[in-house]
């Protein structure tokens, strides 16, 4: 017989990389929100669930359970041979730890397959989520890094972070760099996948004597960020980098590959060109549409990102603040690391004491 187990068990074997969640809700659901790192093996497609649904709405329960059952037994070898292929510890779960995610684990036990259940299902999940976001601080002390558009703090933080600094990478979690510009190349998530993987760097980051992150506005594309992220900035220790123009250009041009996206750029744009003066905001289109980006990019940020940023600085610039003025990303990271062994001297190898 397959085992219930708690989410408290759970998040704490999925956390040591002991479990692999699998997820048998239907691909759209999965796609909508689910747990981070899980699997997506459906009991049903989603017609054969919108079809379920119907019948046991209009005709009983009874009938609609007939019909799951038909539907299953159809694809029972496929669907019992993707899970025996999987030789880790499994967990499967579904919406509320109900029908779909019982019938799973039962048919696995009995092929001799041994799954558990997660009690409460992705619903549990969500409230926990929502529960630590609400009630946990951020232990370790918030290092926020600030800088004009384009200055290269995504890259600088990477770059720290794969020389084992602890590091949370918003935008990455967001999938979104935060500009109007910002969904371009990258895949936008939602609120609950955000909160799901923000969930998961922070637990993995409460031991580290310092995080490094991003100075972000408090919405990233769809995506608001919780209290403790924004009580840890203001409280934080903050780092300015200054860049020269052309080397900004040129990160963001590395970074958005506009002419790979030439027709979402000039979609974006058009979002803000009500903003500009018309013949600023005209020569921005007409380089956009002429593949003159780098033009583009200068004038963007001369009339548009610049200001803006400034009067933010301006409303929100600590006393302490670090000043780094600096020629390129390599730069900034030598100075970076620097300024990081005043705030918290080392005592030993970072790496070796915080892994991450």
């Amino acid at each position: 017989m397959f085992q219930d187990i708690t989410l408290e068990e759970w998040a704490d074997l999925r956390l040591r990389k002991e479990l692999v969640p699998i997820d048998v809700r239907s691909p759209s659901e999965y796609a909508e929100s689910t747990v981070p790192g899980s699997l997506n093996i459906p009991l049903f497609n989603d017609e054969e669930r919108a079809e379920i649904g119907t019948i046991y709405k209009q005709v009983s329960v009874q009938a609609a359970k007939e019909r799951g059952l038909e539907i299953v037994s159809a694809k029972l070898p496929a669907f019992i041979k993707q899970f025996a292929e999987i030789n880790e510890k499994k967990a499967v779960f579904c919406w509320r730890g109900g029908m779909r995610s019982k019938t799973t684990a039962t048919v696995l036990s009995l092929m001799g397959i041994h799954a558990y259940r997660l009690s409460g299902g992705y619903r549990a999940y969500r409230q926990w989520v929502v529960h630590t976001l609400g009630t946990m601080s951020l232990q370790p002390e918030a290092v926020v890094i600030h800088g004009n558009t384009g200055s290269g703090k995504t890259a600088l933080l990477r770059r720290l972070k794969d020389r084992g600094y602890p590091i949370l990478d918003l935008e990455a979690l967001a999938g979104h760099r935060g500009s109007i510009f910002g969904q371009i190349g990258m895949k936008a998530h939602n609120q609950k996948t955000f909160d799901s993987l923000l969930v998961d760097e922070l637990i993995q980051l409460q031991e580290s004597p310092y995080v490094l992150f991003e100075a972000e506005s408090k919405r990233i594309g769809k995506v608001v960020l919780p209290e403790l992220l924004i009580n840890a900035k203001e409280q934080g220790h903050h780092i300015w980098i200054e860049m020269p123009m052309e080397a900004r250009i040129r990160t963001i041009l590395e970074d958005y590959q506009p002419w790979e996206h030439q027709e979402e750029c000039l979609l974006a744009f058009r979002q803000i060109k009500s903003r500009l003066h018309t013949p600023i905001a005209a020569e921005i289109e007409s380089c956009l549409k002429e593949g003159r980006f780098e033009r583009a990019v200068e004038l963007l940020l001369i009339y548009y990102y610049d200001p803006r940023y400034s009067y933010a600085a301006e409303q929100y610039k600590p006393e302490g603040a670090t000043i780094l003025s600096v020629q390129s990303v390599d730069e900034a990271l030598a100075a970076v690391e620097r300024v990081l062994q005043t705030i918290k001297p080392a005592s030993g190898d970072l790496k070796s004491r915080n892994p991450i």
